[in-house]
């Protein structure tokens, strides 16, 4: 009698760079080492009260589906949103997801039979290469690089990476796992390559209110030249420090992409009610809120730059958006080292969890000596997490 096995498709989806080590920090805790979580995107500022109130304040005696497509008054929400962003979008052109997850999971299910690919730059948000091994979708992964800031390359060497197959373009800007913010000659650059291929744009824009210096994320929805070629990923998580809510939405002009979205909604039934609900006053009325946390974010990048700069061998540029760093580091193997801040490694009872850059590139070799680090913990906490990085480095280098 044969073996049972499981799918090909199953065997060959990655697990996630960033909660592989998990199992490490549980065990450092049960010796009693405070572990630092520098790993994960996971805000540590409250939700906001507003839908807390909501979830708290919820009436209704029975919890039904939601329509597929989302709660009419949660797609308005979302509509307003972009129109305050200077987006101008129809009710029809919405679609609310279970999170940013399953809006990138549509988008690439619907753009992708099995065997197309998706241009992707690297390093990118490793979750990407789990959903499209989810879809048996492949990606061709274009290299950006720490000495300049992981910023694009120019439009032919794009172009190079363009087959047959090609049927997309994904770009998270202001970038995960880097930082990045793309300058308008970049945006121009991917629109241009876009037009002149005829490609899709998966723009994921989880964090696109999280930039610092005064500068200002250029949309792609700005070039209507692109709109029945742009798709846009979103979600609550970032900006609103609510990734446990799991709402976000798929956004799109083109009637036909939009169409299959619903029909594959329909096959999940409906996103939850509640949490729909809790951020419809949040969405219309988003700015001050995320003006505030900006400034909270801009402060914690520049205590983690300044602490980066102690570290001998350490090289980055200072990222603009996002709540992320990818240094390069005097180090031989990021995912060893990650291990070894887990197992062998503490300072008065304390180490750091980091996430090793190799899971955020496709090609083998890479990200050996980089890692990611998130700063989503209060100034004194990522201050003190520096200073154990640095601390660990050296002692890791003397093994």
């Amino acid at each position: 009698m044969n073996n049972i096995t499981i799918s090909q498709r199953a065997k060959n989806t990655p697990a996630s760079a960033i909660r592989k080590l998990v199992p490490l920090a549980e065990k450092a805790k049960e010796k009693g080492i405070k572990v630092y979580h520098l790993n994960i995107g996971q805000p540590d500022l409250p939700t906001p009260q507003e839908v807390l109130d909501y979830i708290h304040n919820f009436t209704q005696k029975t919890l039904q589906y939601a329509p597929s497509a989302g709660i009419k008054e949660a797609v308005l929400s979302w509509q307003k949103f972009y129109a305050d962003k200077g987006m101008s979008f129809e009710q029809k052109d919405i679609v609310v997801t279970a999170g940013g997850s399953e809006a990138l999971l549509f988008a690439f299910m619907t753009v992708c039979d099995p065997g197309d690919e998706i241009l992707i730059f690297e390093p990118f948000y490793t979750s990407y290469s789990i959903l499209t091994a989810m879809g048996n979708i492949s990606f061709r992964p274009i290299l950006t690089t720490n000495q300049n800031g992981y910023h694009l390359p120019d439009a032919k060497t794009i172009e190079k990476a363009i087959t047959k197959k090609t049927k997309a373009i994904i770009i998270c800007n202001p970038n995960n796992p880097t930082g990045t913010l793309y300058t308008e000659e970049e945006v121009q650059t991917i629109t241009s390559v876009v037009k002149k291929y005829n490609l899709f744009l998966i723009s994921d824009e989880t964090y696109q209110e999280i930039v610092f210096d005064g500068k200002k994320v250029i949309p792609f929805a700005k070039d209507q030249e692109i709109a029945q070629n742009l798709i846009i990923c979103d979600s609550v998580s970032k900006r609103f420090n609510s990734c446990g809510a799991r709402v976000g939405c798929v956004v799109s002009q083109n009637q036909e992409f939009m169409s299959a979205v619903l029909r594959l909604g329909q096959g999940r039934l409906s996103v939850a009610t509640v949490e729909q609900l809790a951020f419809i006053a949040l969405l219309q009325n988003h700015k001050n809120y995320t003006d505030s946390i900006k400034k909270v974010y801009q402060s914690r990048r520049d205590v983690v730059v300044e602490g980066l700069k102690k570290i001998p061998g350490a090289t980055f540029k200072v990222p603009e958006g996002a709540f992320y760093i990818m240094p390069k580091l005097p180090i031989d193997d990021s995912d060893r080292f990650a291990e070894f801040l887990l197992n062998d490694f503490s300072d008065n009872k304390e180490t750091v969890m980091i996430a090793p850059a190799t899971g955020f590139y496709s090609t083998p070799g890479l990200g050996k000596d980089e890692i990611r680090i998130a700063y989503v913990l209060d100034e004194e906490s990522l201050k003190r997490s520096i200073e154990l990085l640095g601390l660990a480095i050296r002692k890791y280098n003397r093994v």
